[in-house]
């Protein structure tokens, strides 16, 4: 995949495309830089998935990657302690390196977020930021949003002072990320001259079908931590209707974890049923599954065996 198609999928979203086109015209991958900002709480889960493997294809085409870990975004939206958040910053880490970001420069983020000269530029930043517009832009990130503090209204301000301070070219994000990353274009002017384009990567619903994977709540996800018995017993309880893609867990964990880590799945059934089918295809998957040619209590066992299998390859690799 090149590297502007890797910017254009059209499983992502970007703001905007003509920028992103107009970006690689001017300069080629190896000169830019790209990034995505991690809260390190609770142990990594095939969320994140999405967006490392998005960082690798980057990396694979030639961009230069940096992965943030937000220490102090993590601290300011309430997700633990600083040892706490630490460790599992150094956790993340060898993680992300065991799949394959194995180029990239990892950076703590309070180890530049402390400096004045920062934090000149996010005071300067909030001259020009409404307490509304703040708080709109943390409407799917911040804890406990109908409660949110001051502090998660600074948080997508640092956010932006980020993308200068790290020197990038392309904000990576999960389509929560969107409101603060349009924000940030609109304000970045402020504190720099050059502009940054933005990628967001689908979200994976929750198990239980409500909202999204949480590193927080255990119950949602399948972490890489999990053992094989946990692995089957969550998407066993798993929430998956039949014929339903939409909102579907079930679904979106072979579309968009399965099928691009493993490249296949393979759902094994009794004859009578039509026996084994193999799938390398998230269409044909997604298809099968709509017209009720596979049945949830098929896929499921079929799923559960693929992500245990990702899981080792993570603790083998």
């Amino acid at each position: 995949m090149d590297a502007l198609s890797i910017l254009l999928d059209r499983s992502i979203d970007t703001i905007t495309r003509e920028d992103a086109e107009r970006l690689l015209s001017e300069k080629k991958p190896e000169e830019l830089r790209a990034y995505c900002g991690y809260e390190p709480s609770g142990p990594v889960h095939f969320g994140h998935l999405i967006t490392l493997l998005k960082l690798k294809q980057l990396q694979e085409a030639g961009f230069k990657i940096t992965v943030l870990w937000a220490d102090y975004h993590a601290w300011l939206n309430r997700k633990g302690d600083w040892e706490t958040i630490h460790e599992w910053a150094g956790s993340w880490e060898r993680v992300f390196k065991r799949l394959g970001l194995d180029k990239a420069d990892y950076v703590l983020g309070s180890s530049f977020q402390r400096n004045a000269a920062y934090m000149d530029d996010v005071l300067t930043l909030s001259l020009h930021t409404t307490v509304h517009r703040g708080l709109r832009s943390m409407e799917m990130i911040a804890r406990d949003f109908e409660h949110a503090r001051v502090s998660q209204i600074i948080y997508p301000l640092m956010q932006v002072a980020d993308i200068k301070y790290l020197n990038v070219d392309i904000a990576l994000g999960g389509i929560e990320q969107r409101k603060v990353h349009a924000l940030g274009r609109e304000i970045i002017h402020h504190i720099q001259d050059k502009p940054f384009i933005a990628i967001h990567t689908p979200l994976l619903t929750s198990l239980t079908g409500e909202g999204k994977m949480s590193s927080s709540k255990p119950e949602t996800h399948i972490s890489l931590t999990d053992t094989p018995e946990d692995v089957k017993r969550k998407i066993h309880r798993a929430y998956a209707p039949i014929g339903q893609l939409e909102g579907n867990p079930i679904v979106e964990l072979v579309e968009h974890i399965i099928l691009p880590w493993r490249g296949e799945i393979i759902i094994q059934r009794d004859e009578k049923y039509g026996g084994t089918v193999r799938y390398t295809r998230a269409e044909d998957f997604k298809k099968a599954y709509a017209e009720r040619d596979l049945h949830p209590a098929d896929v499921k066992p079929a799923v559960a065996d693929a992500l245990i299998k990702l899981i080792q390859t993570a603790s083998e690799a």
